[in-house]
């Protein structure tokens, strides 16, 4: 009977923490600057290889592609190619929004 009882307090001690840590976590008012609220990044980079760039912002749920222009080498200027919605994600077809190049 005494091991139920140290069990039980254990728990109740391990389900108070619990509690006390969700309390006091941050909400929506304790925004960071950049647009992060709640300790999550504003941007997660998917994939770069030098020469393009697949990132999201995760305050707008929006993907952007970047790519340097054709021929170029690493390191090169990457310029915005193209967005996509993310809300969008699970409807029969995505329409992505094309960035024209600059015309120079």
């Amino acid at each position: 009977m005494e091991k139920n009882s140290r069990l039980w307090a254990v728990a109740l001690i391990v389900f108070g923490i619990g509690l006390a840590m969700y309390s006091f976590k941050p909400n929506a008012s304790t925004a960071q600057p950049g647009g992060a609220a709640g300790g999550f990044p504003k941007y997660t980079v998917i994939e770069t290889e030098g020469t393009n760039l697949l990132v999201t912002d995760n305050s707008t749920n929006t993907l952007y592609f970047y790519t340097v222009d054709p021929e170029k080498a690493p390191g090169e200027d990457l310029k915005l190619r193209g967005e996509v919605n993310l809300a969008e994600v699970g409807k029969p077809v995505i329409k992505p929004k094309v960035h024209k190049p600059e015309n120079k």
